[in-house]
């Protein structure tokens, strides 16, 4: 487990993770660490704000995700409903906790001297969706209908939550290898929603909307609706639209003849070079291509109670 102590805060989310336990640890067992109640296994992955490892809990053998988060790398901070100041990330997974299956879980974080651990559900058979594509170089339009549709789920709750997420990518969309259903992760590059643009960016570059690359300012949904129009396209095609080595070739956009006229047209509007030329959130729900679409499950029957709090220290 990395850096483990025995002091620090902590807190615990109930919710439809891997089991229904779903309790709120004590302060005093929540200090303990975690190696009491998870094995450690091996590296995930890592990025620019810490480390994912796989990991299980020993009380019933459920998988879970544990991303360790080094203090000094926590840019951006928030405060919880109870009061407690904890990392933006926390604070963004805490409202997103209920209400929506396509948003991964936080079922408990302690706070470590010199880092932050969150504990994730992770579920038993599951690949992101880069990987996935890898395997498949590209999806059959009927199967990236559904997926895209699960994302526009999930992005849908976090704008009614107030969230952005900012990075939406394949790497940070998990697929259910069991069940079909997605979940999207890693909210660490997230923030609060806003009316006004944003100034500053986070997430990937290749990802940023034009006006960003241009202006070097974005607005949430926009810049929201510009990177589904690239996974769309990367989920159809298995490939960045724009993407020549370290170069973009903005707006030329090739289809091959086999692709429908419906799904091109959701790509090029969410792919417009005027962020006010691109459609709204609802605008693509009522989109005809995205009509009848089967889901895996109902999206959204899922209700989480967040239970985060702060023990006394």
């Amino acid at each position: 487990m990395p850096g483990p102590g025995r002091s620090g805060r902590s807190g615990a989310v109930s919710g439809p993770g891997p089991s229904a336990e779903g309790r709120v640890s004590p302060a005093g067992e929540a200090r303990e660490a975690l190696q009491d109640r998870y094995r450690l296994g091996s590296l995930l992955g890592r990025g620019g704000f810490g480390s994912v490892y796989s990991g299980t809990r020993l009380s019933d053998g459920a998988p879970v995700a544990i991303k360790c988060v080094p203090r000094a790398r926590v840019q951006h901070w928030g405060e919880l409903p109870n009061g407690a100041r904890a990392p933006l990330e926390i604070v963004l997974l805490d409202r997103l906790s209920s209400g929506c299956g396509g948003i991964i879980q936080l079922l408990e974080w302690v706070e470590l001297p010199n880092s932050f651990l969150l504990v994730l559900e992770r579920p038993e058979r599951c690949q992101d969706l880069s990987g996935f594509l890898a395997e498949r170089r590209f999806l059959p339009e009927e199967e990236a209908r559904g997926l895209f549709r699960q994302v526009l789920e999930a992005v849908r709750h976090c704008t009614s939550c107030g969230v952005l997420h900012r990075d939406i990518k394949p790497e940070n969309i998990l697929l259910d290898l069991a069940t079909g259903q997605l979940k999207l992760i890693d909210f660490g590059c997230g923030a609060f929603l806003q009316d006004t643009a944003y100034r500053r960016f986070a997430g990937t570059l290749p990802y940023s909307p034009p006006e960003w690359i241009h202006h070097q300012r974005y607005h949430g949904e926009a810049a929201t609706i510009w990177s589904l129009g690239l996974l769309l396209y990367h989920l159809v095609m298995g490939k960045h639209p724009f993407r020549r080595g370290q170069q973009f070739i903005w707006g030329c956009i090739l289809f091959p003849r086999w692709l429908s006229q419906e799904c091109q047209n959701v790509i090029r509007r969410c792919l417009s070079m005027q962020p006010l030329d691109r459609p709204s959130l609802e605008d693509l729900f009522n989109d005809p291509w995205l009509q009848g679409v089967h889901l895996p499950q109902k999206m959204g029957e899922v209700h989480v109670h967040s239970l985060i709090q702060r023990p006394d220290r």
